[in-house]
């Protein structure tokens, strides 16, 4: 079957630039969306001469010139969008609904991969303020989508492993201590863990996949479904010590949401969600969804150990 050709938008963040290495790897026809609003950032210029020299294509274009997504949307048979959601980065999940007009105008897309790669935001209806508004801005991308008729694949990747195991699941942090670590709770609600290029790699693999069309894709790999506390125990593994344990309550971890600002309360609540409530790992994949690990056997994922041996 010959392979789709893609535009990867938001190419150069933190997701992104993963899922332009993946695709290449996976020998895509691979386009970046090359948007003048980089203006002097030299990194990401640089980034994304990088990413010609490795043979992708750039193309030129902006969510302030409509034409300009249409013009690079009919290059491609597949879309994704990787532009970010993060409040502590910057949250742009309704740009897309742009994108969503780009496409179905230019009509000739087989896929589009909307901007997710986090929670589910279907099973996020209960949320909590403020940081609800990212599931209802995710939600209304997802039925901007389905009323326009436009195929897609929903990816839900839980937890980014470099933000979370980093920093042993503690907020705010991104470096795991060797001496104490706070428990959110009493640590045992478990929660799911992807390294960020295997994130990429499950993804583009789904692409041209019948099996996920229309559906969402979960990403379980069966090791890294851990709690906070077996995290925690294999990271004292690894160096060989105990580390001083103490733990913060439902209502401390709350009280303290409140003074953060707007993007930090945004942060916590997520966190809130997936380490107290376990949000993750409460439910079970419908027929409305696939799991990744099971689709892809031959990708082997890192794990949690081999993830944390990078701060040893």
């Amino acid at each position: 079957m010959e392979k789709s050709k893609v535009l990867i938008i938001g190419g150069t963040g933190y997701l992104g630039k993963r899922l332009v290495k993946a695709s290449l790897a996976l020998g895509h026809e691979t386009y970046v969306l090359q948007r003048p609003e980089i203006g002097v950032d030299i990194e990401k210029v640089q980034m994304l001469l990088s990413f010609k020299e490795q043979g992708a294509k750039l193309v030129s274009g902006s969510f302030n010139d409509y034409q300009s997504l249409v013009n690079a949307v009919k290059l491609v048979d597949v879309v994704i969008c990787a532009i970010s959601g993060v409040h502590i980065r910057s949250h742009q999940i309704l740009l897309q609904l742009k994108l969503v007009d780009a496409i179905k105008e230019a009509g000739n897309v087989k896929r589009f991969l909307p901007s997710e790669f986090g929670t589910d935001p279907a099973k996020m209806a209960n949320a909590m303020e403020p940081g609800r508004v990212t599931f209802d801005d995710k939600m209304v991308v997802r039925k901007a989508i389905e009323d326009a008729g436009i195929p897609f694949t929903y990816v839900s990747a839980n937890c980014f492993a470099g933000y979370f195991l980093g920093g042993l699941c503690q907020p705010c942090s991104i470096l795991p201590s060797k001496d104490s670590v706070v428990l959110l709770g009493d640590g045992n609600p478990k929660a799911i863990y992807v390294d960020e290029d295997d994130i990429a790699m499950y993804t583009m693999k789904a692409i041209d996949d019948p099996r996920t069309l229309n559906k969402t894709m979960y990403l379980r790999p069966p090791k890294n479904i851990l709690s906070q506390r077996e995290v925690v125990e294999t990271w004292e593994k690894l160096i060989g010590k105990t580390l001083q344990k103490s733990s913060i309550s439902k209502e401390e971890f709350l009280a303290s949401v409140k003074e953060q600002n707007y993007a930090g309360q945004v942060g916590l609540t997520h966190y809130y969600h997936v380490c107290y409530e376990g949000c993750l790992t409460n439910f079970e994949i419908g027929n409305e969804g696939v799991e990744a690990s099971q689709l892809y056997p031959e990708i082997k994922y890192t794990t949690v150990e081999e993830y944390l041996r990078h701060y040893l």
